[in-house]
């Protein structure tokens, strides 16, 4: 190993280019700062080599593949449409590859240095980047840690099973497909590959939630999942996998505690972040972790070191691409002397499944529990006319406010379109609406956004395409 003699001075480093951390460099840049971005693998990180980017080409190809059913409504006959997964991956290598030169071009039109190599805090003020042979020393005015973070699989198993990393990556369409978790993740996988032609069963860990989404959605989801003959089953303690020949062998007991023994050709385990598994010498920097190991952060994203910023997966909060972003921007402009904070209260969550899926803001029993004297607002899509248009009349739109104030308190849609939908219901609920901004402004007809309309004129009982309620009166005997 070739270890430099000088430690080299910057101004800004960032560790990390994912998401998080390139947005960051670029906001920096932008504000005049001389940014270093140390990358360890490839630009665009998780999400896009392993995470958001693979998943999402699979989960359109499967929408897409979805909606050839009812092109023959619009007068297109198709005859014998075949599935190739080759054909997929071969354009996920290219889609990303094509998204990772634009990262590249973007950082050097911002003149940010690049440096490959995995960096560590020395000390407080100086950080070692390690390439092969090469090991290079650094002190800088300010850090960002844009790392992300360590995973592991939910359930430890003695055999092989695929991995949020190695599901995209298959060669071959599974018959047989069983996913043990509960995430967004695990319902992307199984709407996509049930949608080619895979047999999939979702087995629910033990002590865990169904999926966590309003009551609603819960129910129509569930409706779809069984439409789509996706198996569900929920288990009272964690299964057995063994390899056996060429399939895998689960042994588990459901809810009622009865013994089950699947077969199958593949077996998916979710994974949950490890913070403790971070090997970034953060000790050595003085910066503090909270109770889980995550890194302790402020609203404007510093840590307890005040020249050292924080982002991304290494804080606790969700695991996702947006926050980083968020957070990124957050840091880069309070290093140039903004006061800038990020605020996760109104955070979308979206899952591209079949259907869709997007929320924001308390769900139905969160907004009672905290108080609130809630209006209910709901307007299926198959009432929409564009969604009969399109033939996809799949899903509801949720709407709740508050009864004392008129504000909304949150929105969830499952259903075509339903994540370009959500950022209205986002912008909604940050700028603090009322019922009556909803209602107040045109919605193109026809469209989709139609629903939206409706959701929120149904919390008042006059959604126009939407059946009077009949309501039951008391009688009073005599």
């Amino acid at each position: 190993m070739v270890v430099g003699e000088l430690s080299q001075e910057r101004d800004v480093v960032i560790i990390g280019g994912g998401p998080g951390g390139y947005h960051a460099a670029i906001r920096a840049a932008q504000l005049g700062l001389q940014v270093t971005l140390i990358e360890k693998k490839q630009l665009g990180g998780l999400c896009l080599h392993e995470g958001c980017i693979p998943s999402k080409l699979h989960t359109a190809a499967a929408q897409n593949f979805e909606r050839l059913h009812g092109f023959k409504n619009l007068g297109m006959k198709i005859d014998q449409v075949v599935f190739a997964l080759d054909v997929l991956q071969e354009h996920k290598h290219k889609t990303i590859n094509t998204l990772k030169k634009g990262i590249e071009a973007l950082c050097k039109a911002n003149k940010i240095e690049i440096i490959e190599g995995e960096a560590s805090f020395l000390a407080q003020g100086k950080i070692g980047v390690e390439n092969g042979h090469q090991y290079d020393t650094f002190t800088y005015q300010y850090a960002i840690i844009a790392s992300g973070c360590p995973r592991k699989p939910i359930l430890e198993t003695k055999t092989k099973t695929l991995t949020p990393k190695t599901m995209w990556n298959l060669d071959e369409l599974p018959d047989e497909l069983i996913l043990y978790g509960n995430d967004d993740y695990v319902l992307e996988i199984a709407t996509a590959f049930n949608s080619f032609g895979s047999s999939v069963t979702i087995l629910l860990p033990p002590n865990s939630d169904e999926f966590s989404f309003d009551s609603s959605l819960t129910k129509e989801l569930n409706r779809q999942l069984k439409k789509q003959k996706i198996k569900v089953i929920k288990l009272s303690e964690p299964p057995t996998i063994e390899e056996i020949g060429d399939k895998y062998e689960i042994n588990c007991k459901d809810k009622a505690n009865s013994t089950l023994q699947l077969t199958s050709s593949h077996v998916y385990v979710a994974e949950e972040r490890a913070p403790k598994e971070v090997t970034l010498g953060l000790d050595r920097a003085g910066v503090n972790l909270d109770d889980r190991s995550f890194v302790e952060i402020n609203e404007g994203c510093q840590t307890n070191v005040p020249n050292i910023y924080a982002i991304g997966d290494i804080t606790s909060g969700p695991a996702l691409a947006v926050k980083a972003i968020k957070q990124g921007k957050v840091a880069a402009e309070n290093i140039s002397g903004m006061n800038t904070v990020y605020d996760l209260t109104f955070l979308p969550r979206v899952l591209q499944t079949i259907p869709p899926i997007a929320t924001v803001g308390l769900t139905e029993h969160a907004a009672i529990d905290a108080g609130y004297k809630v209006k209910i607002g709901e307007s299926p899509l198959q009432s929409n006319g564009y969604a009969t248009i399109i033939g996809e009349k799949a899903g509801v739109i949720k709407t709740i406010s508050d009864q004392e104030t008129d504000v909304l308190l949150g929105m969830h849609i499952i259903g075509s379109h339903a994540v370009e939908q959500i950022s209205s219901g986002v912008l909604a609920l940050e700028m603090v609406a009322r019922e009556e901004d909803m209602l107040f402004p045109l919605y193109p007809h026809p469209s989709l956004n139609e629903c939206l309309l409706e959701s929120v004129e149904d919390t008042t009982d006059k959604a126009i395409h939407k059946p009077p309620q009949v309501k039951k009166q008391k009688v009073t005997a005599t």
